[in-house]
């Protein structure tokens, strides 16, 4: 890490030194009122409380059943004269009702739309927090070289976690869909209950449906704003209100995966591990330092260390005997301090680019098999999704499918799109690992949770 020095001489008890500390003094409230970290810290500075709006819980209770025959077909009749004002009958009357309420509060909030926050408007945001990652004119060459791995750490967690930001965001819309569309088919089982034509089994089963989507709904939103909080704490945001406007700025979804992956420009998978050595600064260093130190030792002495590591290896108990380690007793061998330093750095060196050609074929593995599965689920899943849902609608007009069916068919294509967008984020995380690498920052092994299908849960059944 960076550490700041001091290029003044100390302070001294001058005239001109005690005039400048009183300059200082006089002008502190004007510097600490245009310090947003004097702000951030100060316990009473104002942030703007942002309610949480969650969606609405629970279906209306079921109205008591007809008195009549009578009553009965007078509530089938003015419900099938709404019906038949929309295409879809019962499913769009739903909806219209839903985005139609006569008791609806208006939406607050302008029509201007802000800038889009993108991946590289937060990265020069975040840097501005973190004035370690500057290289400076005064620096060496091993402290630049460890500026840059700090940077290409740096620059990784921010790329990981707007993607996370812009994808948990995503999934909370498509979470809030599918709830909509298990609201509306509560809503049409109790309108049936009253119209005598369901059981009330029927119409709890919906509503457990919706239920369950309600709590998908609830756990999506609370993520979105988990990551969005993360984000925020990288760019140095600590208002609650510019917290939320930097979330609407995101972008609705991560950029769309490209047609095949590639190491990077000017990258081909048979030179990838070379870019991986060359973009490690340190590495590099130590190589030299490595070579100089070999030179110094002669070709007999590495020759005889080489024999006396052999004959300690050869004499080694066997596996789950006790554990022992190799023995060397060559004394004059071992007090060859220059052959120590050199077998030492050696070692060193050869587990660091092991380790590094390592982590390149690991990452660039990890990208083909995420950009795979990316394809696969935009491609094929969410396509299939897509096409049954259409022939389910032209079963539906057709009356051959029933509305629930319809209803349950549009859920399955909202959690396909939302598998598709998890995937699409997976990608992207991989991308932004591979790239860090290059730069000289190590390999990040792949969050196991991410590949586990999370996008692809789905709610219970319905009717």
């Amino acid at each position: 890490m960076m550490v700041f020095r001091r290029l003044s001489p100390p302070l001294k008890s001058t005239p001109g030194h005690l005039l400048a500390l009183a300059l200082s003094v006089a002008c502190w409230p004007a510097l600490a009122q245009t310090s947003s970290a004097l702000q951030a810290a100060n316990p009473d500075a104002p942030s703007t409380g942002i309610p949480l709006a969650l969606p609405p819980t629970g279906s209306a209770p079921p109205q008591d059943r007809p008195a009549d025959l009578a009553q009965a077909r007078e509530i089938w009749q003015r419900a099938n004269e709404r019906v038949a004002e929309f295409p879809r009958g019962h499913v769009d009357l739903l909806r219209w009702e839903a985005k139609n309420p006569g008791d609806a509060t208006p939406v607050t909030g302008g029509n201007a739309h802000p800038a889009p926050l993108d991946l590289a408007q937060a990265l020069r945001l975040s840097l501005r927090q973190r004035p370690d990652l500057f290289t400076r004119a005064d620096m060496n060459a091993v402290e630049k070289a460890a500026v840059q791995v700090e940077y290409a750490r740096h620059v990784r967690e921010v790329q990981r976690t707007w993607i996370d930001a812009v994808s948990a965001r995503q999934s909370w819309r498509h979470a809030r869909e599918v709830w909509d569309a298990t609201r509306t088919g509560s809503e049409l089982g109790r309108r049936m209950v009253v119209a005598g034509n369901w059981s009330k089994a029927k119409l709890m089963r919906e509503q457990l449906t919706q239920a369950s989507a309600w709590q998908m709904a609830v756990d999506a939103q609370s993520a979105a704003l988990q990551s969005q909080e993360r984000l925020a704490q990288m760019l140095g945001l600590w208002d609650a209100e510019a917290v939320s406007q930097m979330g609407e700025r995101l972008p609705a979804s991560l950029p769309a995966v490209p047609a095949r992956p590639t190491p990077g420009e000017g990258i081909t998978p048979a030179t990838l591990e070379s870019a991986v050595l060359r973009g490690h600064p340190l590495l590099d260093l130590q190589r030299t330092r490595t070579q100089r130190e070999l030179v110094a030792v002669s070709p007999g002495s590495r020759a005889a260390w080489t024999a006396a590591v052999d004959a300690a290896l050869a004499v080694m108990p066997e596996p789950g005997a006790t554990a022992t380690p190799p023995h060397i007793a060559n004394l004059p061998l071992l007090r060859d301090h220059p052959l120590e330093r050199a077998i030492e750095a050696e070692s060193a060196l050869l587990r660091a680019a092991s380790e590094r050609r390592s982590m390149a074929r690991q990452a660039w593995a990890n990208l083909q098999a995420r950009h795979a599965s990316a394809v696969h689920a935009q491609n094929v899943v969410a396509q299939l999704q897509a096409a049954l849902e259409q022939e389910t609608l032209l079963r539906y007009n057709g009356m051959l499918q029933s509305s629930w069916d319809l209803l349950a068919s549009a859920r399955e294509r909202m959690q396909s799109l939302d598998a598709a967008s998890q995937a699409r984020r997976d990608f992207w995380l991989a991308q932004a690992d591979l790239q860090a690498l290059l730069s000289g920052a190590d390999y990040a092994s792949p969050d196991p949770s991410s590949q586990a299908g999370t996008g692809a849960a789905k709610a219970p059944a319905g009717h």
